[in-house]
């Protein structure tokens, strides 16, 4: 069971590809302004894959809604920090990952130091949930891959297909 989360950002390049196979993949892209999109992870899939969750900001949608399968509220002390969107995650390997650092220093401005405390604590509550947050998606992505019906499953990405064009993408990125 994964308990050390980390944050981090994802190769845009292998985004993309995911993002061609499937447009419900989360988009990274400086022109968008979601160059910075944050992922939480790694999370074990059935042993054989490795998944990172995005983390997302709250919207005023999120207020109402309630935790399920394929998503979580991260509240702290009753205010709703971020989100975190199983339905949304990506097969993924080291190699694309780049660590978010959420150490604050004396330089950093004050929007930098915002983001790295709302960050940490993010981080914090992921670690402090962390046997839930890995029931979640190993129950979720055994549930699609197994094709059995369930709400939400309508919101999910398609896993087979993503982790062809995740085989595809590492192989070549070998030679």
């Amino acid at each position: 069971m994964q308990t050390d989360f980390k944050l981090y950002k994802v190769d845009m390049k292998y985004i993309r590809n995911l993002h061609s196979t499937d447009d419900k993949v989360l988009f990274v892209s400086p022109q968008s302004g979601k160059d910075s999109r944050v992922f939480i992870g790694i999370v074990i899939v059935c042993g054989c894959h490795k998944y990172c969750i995005p983390l997302s900001s709250p919207k005023e949608k999120h207020k109402k809604m309630k935790n399920s399968m394929d998503f979580s509220k991260i509240e702290v002390d009753g205010k709703l920090l971020g989100v975190l969107n199983f339905n949304l995650m990506i097969p993924i390997e080291e190699e694309q990952l780049q660590h978010v650092d959420t150490t604050i220093f004396k330089r950093d401005r004050e929007n930098i130091r915002y983001y790295k405390q709302l960050c940490a604590q993010e981080l914090g509550w992921c670690r402090t949930n962390s046997e839930i947050i890995c029931n979640k998606a190993n129950v979720l992505y055994k549930k699609y891959i197994s094709n059995e019906p369930f709400a939400g499953r309508n919101r999910c990405l398609n896993f087979p297909k993503l982790e062809s064009v995740y085989k595809k993408y590492n192989s070549l990125k070998a030679f």
